[in-house]
């Protein structure tokens, strides 16, 4: 049987503060909630951001589609990841939409 490794006490070791708990009220399950839907859109915009990257090669300012687009598209990042991402942004949008109507 090996025996197991000591931890060496130290002498003026500080004693460990536990974190601070607040009550769980409905304004802190609000503010609480605000933070997750916010953090989620943030997530969801981000993905959209990238998928709205892919089409920038084919789409003008003003969001016309050139002629070389009739071609084909096929996305950078290729149509698995491509198709992840639509994914994850449903994924994020139903997240957000449980919190509002407050289906955890």
């Amino acid at each position: 049987m090996a025996a197991e490794p000591r931890r060496k006490a130290h002498a003026a070791e500080t004693p460990v503060e536990l974190p601070t708990v607040l009550p769980f009220t409905p304004l802190v399950e609000l503010d609480h909630l605000l933070k997750v839907a916010g953090s989620v859109s943030q997530d969801a915009n981000q993905i959209w951001a990238e998928m709205w990257g892919e089409f920038r090669r084919i789409v003008t300012g003003s969001g016309m589609i050139i002629p070389e687009a009739a071609e084909g598209f096929v996305p950078v990042c290729g149509w698995p990841e491509f198709l992840e991402k639509f994914w994850l942004l449903k994924h994020y949008l139903d997240s957000i939409q449980r919190i509002c109507e407050r289906r955890q």
